[in-house]
C-alpha cells in the first residue's frame, strides 16, 4: 500500500524518522509535568528560544561561562554564555521551541513546548540554570550586588559545575529576587533540579520562524 502523501510528503517515512524521538520526549514531558525528574533541555549545537509572560525568581545569580558541545554533524563547538541561576522560579505562560533543520521530506521542523498558560498553575523550577546569549525583558532586581566574584555569589544556587567552564574569580552579580516580564531569550541549555510543568503541551510544526517558534 502506498504511504499517505500530503503536500508531496510521504508521512509514513517521516514517522519512521520522527516517532522514536517524539515518543521519548513525550514520556519525559509527562514525568516532568508530574515533578518526577530533574530536567535538562540542553540542545547540542543548537540554540532554542524561550518566552514567558512573567518569571519571578528567588535567590538570583548571574556569571559568565563557556558551554561545550557538538554541532549536528558531530564537530566540537563552544559558546560563551551568561548563566542566570535561581534557587526557585515561578514562570507563567512559558514556551520553548527548537528547530531541527534538514528533516527528510520536510526541511525544518519545530518542536514547541508550552506550559503554565491560562487556566493552569505556573511552572515551578528549583535550582534553575539558564545558559543564554540573548535576553529581552523588563526586569526588577531586589537588593542587588553587582561585581562580586562568581565563587562568592551566595544568594543563588551556586556555580553549576558538571564540567562547566567558568572563572570562579570572574564578574558576577546577584540579588535576593528578580522579577522579569515579557521575557524573550535564546539559550544553549536549561537545567533544573526539579521542573514542574502544569498544562504541558508539546507539538511539532513544519517550518520555522515567527508564528511557529515561540517568537
Amino acid at each position: 500500500m502506498e504511504s499517505q502523501v500530503r503536500g508531496g510528503t510521504r508521512w509514513k517515512r517521516f514517522a519512521v524518522v520522527m516517532v522514536p524521538s517524539v515518543a521519548a520526549t513525550a514520556c519525559i514531558g509527562v514525568a516532568l509535568a508530574q515533578g518526577a525528574l530533574a530536567a535538562s533541555f540542553s540542545v547540542s549545537g543548537q540554540q532554542f528560544k524561550v518566552t514567558a509572560d512573567t518569571l519571578h525568581g528567588k535567590g538570583f545569580a548571574q556569571y559568565g561561562a563557556i558551554d561545550n558541545g557538538y554541532t549536528l554533524d558531530g564537530k566540537k563547538t563552544a559558546h560563551p554564555v551568561a548563566v542566570s541561576s535561581f534557587n526557585d522560579a515561578t514562570i507563567t505562560n512559558m514556551c520553548q521551541s527548537v528547530v531541527t533543520p534538514d528533516v527528510p521530506f520536510f526541511g525544518s521542523v519545530t518542536l514547541r513546548l508550552e506550559a503554565g498558560g491560562k487556566g493552569h498553575d505556573a511552572v515551578q523550577a528549583h535550582n534553575l540554570y539558564i545558559d543564554l546569549d540573548d535576553l529581552k525583558a523588563d526586569a526588577t532586581f531586589n537588593n542587588i550586588d553587582i561585581g562580586v566574584a562568581a565563587k562568592d555569589a551566595n544568594k543563588g544556587p551556586g556555580m553549576k559545575g558538571n564540567g562547566e567552564q567558568a572563572n570562579p574569580y570572574g564578574f558576577a552579580q546577584q540579588a535576593d529576587s528578580a522579577d522579569l516580564t515579557g521575557v524573550q531569550q535564546t539559550a544553549w541549555a536549561t537545567t533544573a533540579g526539579t521542573f514542574k510543568l502544569s498544562g504541558l503541551h508539546m507539538s511539532l510544526h513544519e517550518g520555522s520562524g515567527k508564528g511557529i517558534e515561540c517568537y
